[in-house]
């Protein structure tokens, strides 16, 4: 049975699933990062006070996770998704942005190859292909900050509006949110409205790779 306790309850283990406070999980989704305190759980008349479907699907979305995964929760199954490790930190390859560039570090897939990755942990669902980028600069604001790490896996399937990695064939790396891809072309959204958007002939792209997580 659905219930404002269990909602709640779901929201709060999603956030320590992926190593967040409540408010951590807020400030990732683009959300008040008071929206999920427990004073805000209750109207001022004690009744009880839901959160949004805006709000689910926004934490959703900057968690990775999978509705499945949050009904879980939800149900009080605690099962997690594919390819999610709970219990342990994970670790996955780690180069910037600048370094991703200069080529010799992936294959024609992107996929991780070659020497020179260092290796950080994290405390989210990754896979053995699964690596990641630091950002460096301000390009990606105001969604991602300079030091904050994207994990890539190249090998997920990508679809309108998820945020995706792309190499170009000239060394470009860019994080941007996927808005249309064809053969023969790629249109890219910028996170930062300083930069433009961009389409980009798909003869002209290394690879394309989707962000399944990110640290705040």
């Amino acid at each position: 049975m659905l219930s404002h306790d269990r909602v709640w309850a779901a929201i709060d283990a999603l956030a320590e699933r992926y190593s967040l406070s409540a408010s951590g999980l807020a400030k990732r989704a683009g959300l008040d990062s008071t929206a999920f305190n427990k004073s805000k759980r209750l109207s001022s008349d004690g009744r009880p006070r839901w959160p949004s479907t805006e709000s689910l699907a926004k934490i959703i979305e900057a968690t990775g996770a999978s509705l499945d995964e949050f009904i879980g929760l939800v149900e009080g199954r605690g099962k997690p998704g594919p390819g999610f490790l709970p219990a342990q930190k994970s670790s996955v390859p780690l180069l910037g942005f600048a370094q991703a560039g200069a080529g010799g570090f992936f294959d024609d897939a992107g996929f991780p190859a070659g020497q020179g990755w260092d290796l950080i942990e994290i405390p989210a669902r990754a896979t053995e292909t699964s690596y990641a980028l630091q950002v460096q600069g301000d390009s990606m604001l105001p969604l991602y900050r300079n030091g904050d790490v994207l994990i890539v896996e190249p090998g997920a399937a990508t679809r309108r509006g998820d945020r995706v990695v792309v190499k170009t064939n000239a060394g470009e790396v860019m994080a941007k949110v996927l808005d249309r891809q064809t053969a023969k072309s790629i249109v890219l959204v910028s996170l930062n409205p300083d930069h433009p958007d961009r389409d980009i002939p798909m003869r002209d792209v290394d690879w394309v790779a989707r962000i399944v997580w990110a640290s705040q």
